[in-house]
Formats: C-alpha cells, structure tokens, sequence
C-alpha cells in the first residue's frame, strides 16, 4: 500500500493478522526489510511496516515542517489501528517515544531497541570510535559511498569495537542494500522538532521493553540505562554478542523478548 502523508507516499506493507495490531519503526540505517525477522516470529499479530522518507521505496517531495510522527500516524489511520505495540530501533524508537508522547491514545505498548532520546545529553566517543567517525567524514567529503557504507556496517551491524565482518551473509548484504538507499536519497526537507523526550520520560505511561546490546555505543547503552530508570513500567534487557541492529541479525534472545512483550499486551 503507498500510504499519502503531506508530500509522501509512504511505501507499506501489512503482514499476518490478529491483536494486538503492531507498528515497526526502523532504524536509520535499514528500512522495512529489516523487521522481517521479528514479522515471522508475531504470526499471530498484525504486523505493519513502512519506509520512512528517505529509505526504501517510500517517494516524496521536499517538504519544510513534515514530521516523521505525522507520518507513523498516518500508516496508522491508513490502516485502521485506534492504537497499537509499537515496536522501534534507533531513529525508529525516537519516532516511538515521540508518537507515544503525543498521541498516547495511539500507543498500548512500546519495545524499542537502542532507541535515539531527543534532548538528551552530548557525549565523547571512544578514540577508536571517533576513528571511524573521521574517517567516515572523509570519505563523505571525497563522495565515496561505498566507504561510508563499509563504516556504517561496521559501526551500527557489527558494533564498533568488534571485528569487522562479526554479522556475514545475507543480514550484511541486506545492510548494505537498505544503507545505500538512505545514502543516496534526495533532501526531504526542514523536519518539526516534535517533542524534547529526554525531559519526558517519566510521561511515558505504556508498558515498555527497552533491548541493547553490549556491542552498541557506549552512549546509546547510558541512554537506554537512563529510560529504563525513568520510565515508570519499564524492563531492560541487555543482550550479550550483539550491537545496534540484532533483530536484523536475527538474534533469538532479541526475537523472543519482542513476542513475548508483545503478545503480553
């Protein structure tokens, strides 16, 4: 289904049937593709998954003051969901925690891997860290995309202080192909600053299950450590051998607390 939203057709998919209805917002480096893993193991539970602008084959047009929570809403309403688990990564559990603060009628229930806080505190890589960082930078500016897209993999599939090339196959191949997508979009346009989430936490008034892994950033594991401290009905769980992106990798622990958590609401 092309879901219209402001200057967007946003390219969804609705897999399975059954309650509750689950929303899967991806990471900033993937694009739907990613959940497929996490769809198979929610049979029971209709499942919807969309790009968001800038990935997959979702289309747009720039557009100043779009919203990625507008958008989130609008699968929803294309669909029929009053309200639903929604489930997110990185960029996809920013979208999550700001969609559960502004339309909390909408949201039963969130399960957010290493979610992105808005307003939340800076931070200071690991020296090894910053070296992928500015190298990354460097090859932006000589346009080699193919290097970027090597440093991302390294950084968000594999975890930044593991060896290159931990996650092979076909979830390293499926990286690549999402990454390259985003890579090479086209601007959307000024984004709406939606809500501060950090400053908020304590509002969230859902059930939330909160997953790192002890591969990711050191700043993205303080983040989740400080929401689960200040989300009053929150449970974090900390996965060992995975870093940003484990659904994509198809860590079970990952697959299993998601259906559990899920199929609890």
């Amino acid at each position: 289904m092309e879901v219209t939203s402001g200057k967007a057709l946003l390219a969804a998919q609705e897999h399975g049937s059954g309650s509750p209805d689950v929303l899967l917002v991806h990471a900033g480096v993937t694009d739907q593709r990613s959940w497929q893993h996490v769809v198979d193991v929610l049979p029971d539970h209709r499942c919807l998954t969309y790009d968001q602008r800038g990935y997959g084959s979702t289309t747009y047009q720039p557009e100043d003051g779009w919203s990625k929570v507008d958008d989130a809403v609008a699968v929803l309403d294309a669909y029929n969901v009053e309200s639903a688990v929604v489930v997110g990564c990185s960029m996809g559990g920013r979208v999550s925690l700001h969609l559960a603060l502004t339309h909390p009628e909408r949201v039963r229930g969130l399960a957010l891997i290493a979610p992105a806080i808005s307003g939340g505190p800076g931070h200071v890589y690991e020296p090894e860290v910053q070296a992928l960082s500015d190298a990354q930078d460097a090859a932006w500016e000589r346009g080699d995309l193919d290097e970027v897209n090597r440093i991302d993999a390294r950084v968000w599939l594999d975890g930044p202080l593991a060896p290159e090339g931990r996650v092979g196959g076909a979830a390293r191949e499926l990286f690549f192909d999402m990454n390259r997508i985003a890579l090479e979009a086209e601007e959307t346009g000024e984004e709406r600053d939606d809500v501060n989430a950090w400053d908020r936490l304590g509002e969230i008034s859902v059930p939330t299950l909160l997953i790192v892994g002890d591969l990711d950033l050191q700043y993205l594991k303080d983040y989740v450590a400080r929401a689960a401290a200040a989300i009053p009905d929150a449970r974090l769980v900390e996965l060992p051998g995975v870093a940003h992106l484990p659904h994509l990798e198809g860590d079970r622990r990952t697959l299993t607390e998601i259906a559990a958590f899920v199929s609890g609401q």
